[in-house]
């Protein structure tokens, strides 16, 4: 048999006819038409909002992303004593040299030198940021500040 538009069928037993409910007792899916007695899914238009209930537990399955995440790095802060304590006269400190020392965290991006202390020795701050009081007590003990390099 050739094929062509009339000869089109779909195959043996892929169509079936769909079960007439609401058609009277004789018909064996009278009275309730298979939708059982009372409660929300009985009545006529009773299913909206069920959906919901059944993805429920799937939502709460999902694991919880509260809060947000900033698009800032976090600056650790690190406190001149510190440094004084853990560098010697005439070193280079940078964010490398920092967390070396476990003074910011491996994770750090960005560090800052803030007051807490006096400079007693000469150093070379390199990439860090700094407070306008610690750059001139730096600068005054005989350091420098030096911006990172690009």
């Amino acid at each position: 048999m050739t094929l062509s538009l009339h000869t089109l069928a779909p195959a043996k037993g892929a169509r079936k006819k769909s079960f007439r409910v609401g058609r009277g007792n004789a018909s064996g899916r009278g009275t309730t038409a298979g939708r059982g007695t009372k409660g929300q899914r009985a009545r006529t238009g009773g299913r909206n909002r069920l959906k919901i209930k059944g993805i429920k537990q799937m939502l709460l399955g999902f694991p919880k992303s509260r809060g947000f995440q900033s698009k800032f790095p976090t600056v650790y802060d690190v406190r001149v004593e510190k440094l004084m304590a853990a560098f010697s006269d005439g070193e280079r400190v940078n964010l490398a040299a920092l967390k070396a020392r476990h003074l910011v965290p491996n994770v750090a991006a960005r560090a800052k030198v803030i007051g807490g202390g006096n400079v007693t020795k000469k150093l070379t701050l390199v990439g860090l940021l700094a407070t306008a009081s610690v750059k001139e007590a730096i600068l005054k003990a005989g350091g420098s500040v030096e911006p990172a390099k690009k």
